[in-house]
């Protein structure tokens, strides 16, 4: 499931990137709704599903969404319908105040097709306002010497309504002094005047009662009522008069609360009282009057709340001047707000891939993001970036749109994630910046091979190990991760010499460990070469091969091999001649033996371990040579037996032993007398001399008797051929076996001693 899912994340990512040129220059047709405010939440707006083109399957894997922009979300998409619905109670005059016409724009997304559609939602206004008077109670006072058809200017009702559900007229009680009279004005709005049309007379009646109604058109129709207490008093002249008909100023709009922005100034000619002047404001919204105010007395203008560039630009108002005898006068006062930069660059992401496969071409999209700036002119304007040293960088797609792509080819393993920090400054003095910090990780590929640790092992094992024992492990890493990263391991080999690598040597195929299967013999395998082979998880998999060398280290396990004399298998022992004339230091025989180790387990030395007459032969130490120590005595026995003790240098060591039979005599025929001394051994050993000694003279004298028949056999030809040429030579009186016999048996009697 997962891959699926991941495979779709590349498909969309994919297609995103391949439309992103040509999905930025143009943006899809408006879509525009019209609904009346104070709908509650949940309530339907318009079947998007439908206005897009899409089905209802589409919509999730498509990945359709709302980009917010403004400070309160009013809409949102229901997933299950397709409908747009609100998610906040819609207030047309919170929203909009007193604007026309109250648009709300949206932005949806369609990810897929890399499409934004900009929906404007129309808030209709319905008469849920009535109209309502700032004061409740209006007081006038007016001479009794007021000509007749004097006008008093009324205060206006306000009714946050636009249109048709705004104030549309006034009326008055009925009464003989006065009437009213409505006009309106060049901006729409309908203003009442108090006519007098009758003279008043203080001793007549000296206050009049009257009611005010302001009804708006809407339906039903609604209504707001006002007091008016017109009290007469003694003659009253000269109405104020302002010093300007308009009165303008330009303000900052971080000026503090209750700073001085401007003062109007109004006279009356009449005298004492009479020129008393009070000033007040008329004609301000709602807002206005939170924001202002006028000193009754001085008639300065100021502050009494924060002004905000943003929510209004600019305020119209009216002040008003009255005199004593409520004769008045009206100004316009126009107050423009000046921005100052007080609002820093909001970053909003509209969308964000937040894993990247290592292997994306550079321009990938990674991130689109919406850049505003509330404030206007160049404290309005921003400019975007990012550190330099990142594999990113931004790119204006349209209108307050960037988009964060890749600027360079991507490599997890050097870098698996990054922190890219998006500042936005705008050009406002001083400039005021914002940051957003986007977390990119990349998702791995396998594009690693494992790699060893060594470029080649050199491991070590004692011979006569028992089977399963370990003798080493490798290690390859893999910088790719998950199941890219997961190394097995294997021996491809399947031949070692003439055993099968399989039955010698096994792998743990997850930690790498080496096994022996079978007990090494040193003297059968002095190494042993073999080839491992890491492999990762990934698809394909990618696999490295490195050499090892196994050496096998010799054990003392071998005790030393006699060659000679050899052990014989009839159970008679060697026998060496010695003749008895020999010197002090006459080679009789050698002691030759081998050990199948090596190294100092196959350093051999040699000693005399027992001896029939000690002192008479000396072993060499390290040559194992047998020399007479001294001369042949009399009293010296013909047969001297020794045992000669071969040792190699092992730990612990490791010997074997020879017997070596010497026999003193000069020539066979005196070995021959000498048998019956060998007739009665006194152990089994010495019955195999006995037998040994035999056979040596059988076989010599066999020999002695060929070689006399092969001479004679020769002289006789050779005798012929002297006849057949009248030759007179002859070995008369010459036996033939003399002739050759004496040297013969002294070659052989020679070569056998050595």
């Amino acid at each position: 499931m997962a891959d699926k899912a991941r495979l779709r994340d590349c498909k969309r990512l994919a297609l995103f990137c391949f439309t992103l040129v040509t999905a930025w220059e143009t943006v899809s047709g408006k879509i525009r709704y019209s609904i009346p405010e104070e709908m509650h939440k949940g309530s339907f707006v318009g079947n998007i599903l439908k206005d897009l083109g899409l089905d209802l399957k589409e919509l999730s894997d498509r990945g359709v969404r709302i980009v917010s922009t403004g400070r309160t979300q009013y809409f949102a998409l229901n997933l299950k319908s397709g409908h747009l619905i609100t998610t906040e109670r819609t207030d047309r005059e919170q929203i909009c105040g007193q604007l026309e016409t109250c648009l709300l724009h949206l932005e949806v997304l369609v990810e897929d097709k890399v499409k934004l559609f900009i929906v404007d939602v129309e808030i209709t206004d319905i008469n849920d306002n009535a109209p309502r008077f700032q004061e409740d109670e209006l007081e006038f006072r007016i001479s009794e010497l007021a000509a007749v058809a004097t006008r008093y200017s009324l205060e206006e009702a306000q009714d946050p309504d636009v249109g048709i559900n705004s104030v549309q007229g006034y009326y008055l009680s009925s009464n003989k002094h006065f009437s009213l009279d409505v006009q309106t004005g060049a901006d729409g709005d309908k203003y009442a005047e108090l006519v007098l049309e009758k003279s008043l007379d203080r001793e007549e009646q000296d206050v009049h009662d009257l009611t005010l109604i302001a009804t708006d058109g809407g339906d039903p129709v609604r209504s707001g009522t006002a007091q008016i207490r017109v009290i007469v008093l003694d003659a009253n002249d000269n109405a104020p008069v302002f010093s300007q008909p308009v009165y303008k100023v330009s303000v900052l709009e971080n000026v503090p609360v209750g700073s001085l922005l401007l003062t109007v100034n109004a006279t009356d000619p009449d005298e004492a009282i009479h020129s008393e002047v009070t000033y007040s404001l008329r004609k301000m919204k709602d807002k206005a009057s939170q924001v202002f105010q006028v000193d009754s007395k001085t008639g300065e203008i100021s502050t009494v709340g924060n002004l905000d560039y943003e929510e209004a630009a600019s305020y119209e108002m009216e002040v008003q001047a009255k005199d004593v005898g409520d004769l008045s006068a009206r100004s316009k006062v126009l107050i423009r707000v000046i921005d100052v930069n007080d609002n820093a660059p909001k970053i909003t992401i509209a969308s964000l891939f937040s894993s990247v496969s290592e292997d994306n071409p550079p321009g990938t999209l990674i991130a689109l993001l919406n850049i505003r700036d509330k404030d206007s002119g160049e404290n309005g304007e921003v400019t975007c970036s990012i550190p330099g040293n990142l594999p990113f960088r931004l790119q204006k797609s349209f209108d307050n749109y960037y988009s964060l792509v890749t600027d360079r080819p991507l490599d997890r393993e050097r870098v698996s994630d990054y922190n890219v920090t998006i500042k936005a400054t705008d050009r406002g003095a001083p400039n005021l910046a914002s940051k957003t910090t986007i977390l990119v990780q990349l998702s791995d590929i396998n594009d690693n091979a494992p790699i060893f640790n060594q470029t080649s092992y050199t491991l070590y094992i004692t011979e006569n190990n028992p089977r399963g024992a370990s003798f080493g492990s490798l290690k390859a890493n893999d910088p790719d991760s998950g199941e890219n990263a997961r190394v097995t391991y294997s021996i491809p080999g399947t031949q070692i010499q003439e055993a099968p690598l399989p039955s010698s040597i096994s792998i743990n195929s997850e930690t790498g460990a080496l096994y022996a299967l079978r007990s090494f013999d040193y003297e059968q395998f002095r190494e042993i070469r073999f080839q491992v082979q890491a492999q990762d998880g990934g698809s394909p998999p990618l696999s490295s091969n490195v050499s090892v060398t196994l050496f096998i280290l010799d054990q003392n396990d071998n005790s030393p091999h006699i060659l000679h004399p050899s052990f014989p298998t009839d159970g008679s022992t060697g026998v060496e001649l010695a003749p008895r004339s020999s010197e002090p230091g006459y080679l009789v025989t050698k002691v030759v033996a081998v050990d199948a180790d090596s190294g100092q387990n196959a350093w051999l030395s040699y000693q005399l371990l027992r001896a029939t007459e000690p002192g008479l032969f000396s072993v060499g130490l390290h040559s194992g040579e047998i020399r007479t120590a001294r001369s042949f005595v009399d009293k010296d026995a013909l047969k001297q037996s020794l045992v000669v003790l071969v040792k190699d240098n092992g730990q612990p060591p490791l010997s074997a032993t020879a017997t070596v039979t010497v026999v003193v005599a000069d020539s066979i025929p005196e070995i021959l007398s000498d048998l019956s001394s060998f007739s009665a051994p006194a152990d089994p050993q010495s019955s195999l001399t006995l037998y040994l000694v035999i056979a040596v003279a059988s076989v010599s004298c066999l020999f002695f008797t060929f070689i006399l028949v092969l001479l004679a056999l020769r002289l006789r030809r050779w005798r012929n051929s002297q006849l057949f040429d009248s030759s007179n030579v002859t070995f008369s009186g010459v036996p033939v076996s003399q002739f050759v016999g004496i040297n013969g048996v002294r070659a052989f009697l020679h070569s056998y001693s050595h």
